[in-house]
């Protein structure tokens, strides 16, 4: 063969057909995913079934069927920002992906922070879960890892996933109630699917009421594959920790939060990050193989469950950082695409049944979303590193293939060609069974780790998860559904089961659900706990500091600076937006109006007054529940001498505990400020 032809294998035959030119580029998915084999579609044996998992033909023929071109169903309450991810650890002896592999890279991102059940204006602060997604432009692709702040879901098969979202959005013959879940749909399909027993627990835990999306996990909820240059595969689960630690609010607050700032995440983000004060996240994994999940308890591709930290520690292996707001919501936030089929070489799907479903769904979600097959042209979904291939025309094409050949193999010796060493190759894993519609076996254990995760939790925690079960099950209008929820219970703990049984009221404790598996004992994972983790910081927080007229300007510096240096911001409020005058003279502006800024959008509050100026506070009601509340949420309070001899009682009838802390200098605030590091003081009474 001469130096200027180059032999390609087509056909079924393996055949080679001359082709003579120029070298060429290799041929990607939309993406920019290099791809190895465009000739085969992905089976389970070579006269076996096509695979769902099969994203390069699944992009090729959608792409084709659809060449001639709304809010999305779930997670339609988002918010996002770009930012960078850079790597830390090396872990090429685990996978090719160099998005992985090359220590110091800098990888530019966007995040999507969002509600699930809600629409799009839906309030902030709904109890649900939070979906976190990041879409990671890479040299090879773009990768999307489409993920939650809670590492497991309420279903198992996809199959199922449409069932769950109809049950939970509002009830079709009312149209309400919206963003929650406390409601008779969502509580009668939950109770008559045991597998969503775990998530249950976990979505009536303080996890679905964050504080901010800057101090929320996020997980990759599946179980994926790494793969190394040799073909080794390893499975793992993905990771996103705070840097700034976990924190959430309690119900009371979400609920007034929710009619004084609705947009209270998007504008916390917002601020944040516009002020500087860039949040970061390090992306965590956990690696095992083969063996560790045959030995372990639970299937590892049972997205119900999870692998507890003890067992499997998350090793850190980068930062993300975001450091951007979009230019625009609706051309950024509102038409960003994710898909779970975005993957790179080195990273690979597992069989999940979730994710495989998800595999399908997403892609075919953004035709209708986005209306035509080139929703990847547009500037957020386009990947940042070369492309090439041979999908042309439908609305909103922004390229098309250049020159006389659009398709291949061609004897022009033009266009993209695949490229076997540098694509996309799925892990080869030999499957042998029937074909037929079954849910394994080792899926059948439905309350092992929903009872793991509920003894993991603080006394606090787990108060708050009998709170959130009575009050959703309050607003169940059939009796049978609240007994039949209920009787799940006494499979994950009794105290719990009989906690809620009373405070719903019931005559007698239904008869408990028989598991299709028994319950197997597991050891607490204290890390599924938030208030086992304290971030031990006030960074990233906001300290409220209600003044009046005649105030000592000095100690309100001394306040304002000690919040600085812990690394909180102050928001100003005053009864007027105008501000106060000190007690020399000096004007004080403030940032919010009394009436408007309840105490539920501080982390901490102070309040600064003189003798007048608490006296009139004494008669305000805005005042007097800023006070309350902020006591009844455990927050951390500090008072001046004033506000304490003559405003304290009016508001709260109770002496200053633990948690309230009277500031007369600069060392008074600095104690504050630390205490605040705990964020609450849980010791208080309710």
């Amino acid at each position: 063969m001469s130096k200027t032809t180059k032999q390609t294998n087509i056909g079924n035959g393996g055949e080679t057909h001359q082709v003579a030119g120029k070298d060429h580029e290799t041929m990607t998915t939309q993406v920019g995913m290099p791809i190895a084999d465009d000739q085969n579609s992905l089976k389970l044996a070579p006269r076996g079934p096509h695979l769902l998992e099969d994203q390069i033909f699944r992009e090729k023929l959608f792409h084709f069927d659809h060449e001639r071109i709304p809010e999305r169903v779930v997670h339609a309450r988002g918010y996002g920002a770009h930012g960078t991810f850079e790597l830390t650890d090396d872990l090429s002896d685990l996978t090719r992906a160099k998005v992985l592999t090359e220590v110091g890279e800098k990888t530019e991102i966007f995040v999507r922070f969002s509600t699930v059940a809600g629409n799009k204006g839906s309030p902030d602060l709904a109890r649900d879960v939070r979906g976190f997604a990041v879409k990671f432009y890479t040299k090879e692709g773009n990768w999307d890892l489409v993920g939650n702040n809670i590492p497991v879901f309420f279903i198992q098969d996809a199959i199922k996933f449409p069932d769950l979202i109809h049950a939970a959005k509002q009830e079709p013959d009312r149209a309400f109630p919206q963003a929650q879940t406390a409601h008779d749909n969502f509580w009668d399909f939950i109770s008559l699917m045991p597998e969503a027993m775990h998530m249950v627990m976990w979505i009536m835990s303080d996890r679905t009421i964050p504080r901010s999306f800057r101090f929320m996990e996020g997980f990759g909820v599946h179980t994926f594959r790494l793969v190394n240059a040799a073909g080794k595969s390893s499975f793992v689960k993905f990771h996103w920790k705070p840097r700034l630690g976990v924190q959430s609010v309690l119900w009371d607050e979400a609920v007034k939060i929710n009619g004084a700032d609705p947009d209270f995440h998007r504008r916390d983000l917002w601020d944040a990050i516009t002020a500087g004060d860039y949040p970061q996240w390090d992306l965590g994994v956990q690696v095992f193989d083969e063996d560790f999940a045959e030995r372990f308890p639970f299937d590892v591709l049972d997205a119900t469950k999870l692998v507890p930290e003890e067992d499997v520690p998350v090793r850190i292996v980068g930062t993300m950082t975001l450091d951007r707001m979009v230019d625009n919501f609706f051309a950024e936030t509102e038409q960003v695409a994710f898909q779970t089929g975005n993957i790179v070489p080195g990273i690979d799907h597992s069989n999940d049944p979730l994710l495989q479903g998800r595999n399908f769904s997403y892609l075919d979600t953004q035709l209708k979303r986005l209306g035509s097959p080139n929703f990847n042209h547009t500037p957020i979904n386009a990947p940042k590193c070369p492309f090439a291939h041979l999908q042309q025309d439908g609305h909103m094409a922004m390229h098309n293939p250049r020159g006389r050949a659009n398709y291949e193999p061609n004897s022009h010796g033009l266009g993209p060609r695949e490229d076997p060493e540098r694509g996309f190759r799925s892990y080869e894993v030999e499957e042998t069974g029937v074909k037929q519609r079954v849910r394994s076996e080792t899926f059948a254990d439905h309350y092992s780790q929903a009872r793991q995760f509920y003894l993991s939790q603080t006394e606090v925690e787990q108060g708050h998860i009998a709170d959130a079960l009575i009050f959703e099950l309050s607003k169940v209008e059939n009796p049978a559904i609240r007994e039949r929820v209920v009787s799940h219970l006494p499979n994950i703990d009794g105290d719990l089961a009989e906690m809620v049984a009373d405070g719903l009221g019931l005559g007698e404790m239904p008869e408990a659900a028989i598991p299709a598996r028994e319950v197997v004992e597991t050891e607490p994972s204290p890390a599924l706990s938030i208030l086992a983790n304290p971030p031990e910081t006030f960074a990233g927080r906001k300290l409220g500091i209600l003044v009046t007229d005649g105030i000592d300007g000095a100690l309100f510096d001394d306040l304002s600076q000690a919040a600085k240096n812990a690394g909180a911001t102050v928001e100003i409020v005053a009864e007027k937006v105008g501000g106060v005058t000190t007690s020399r003279g000096r004007t004080i502006a403030a940032d919010q109006k009394l009436d408007g800024a309840p105490s539920v959008l501080y982390d901490a509050v102070a309040v600064l007054a003189s003798a007048e100026g608490a006296a009139k506070l004494a008669r305000m009601h805005s005042a007097r529940t800023f006070l309350a509340d902020a006591h009844a949420h455990k927050k951390f309070i500090a008072l001046s001498d004033d506000a304490q001899n003559h405003f304290w009682s009016a508001a709260v009838p109770e002496d200053p505990d633990g948690g309230v802390h009277a500031i007369d200098s600069a060392d008074d605030a600095e104690g504050f400020l630390k205490a605040c590091k705990a964020l609450r003081f849980w010791e208080r009474d309710a």
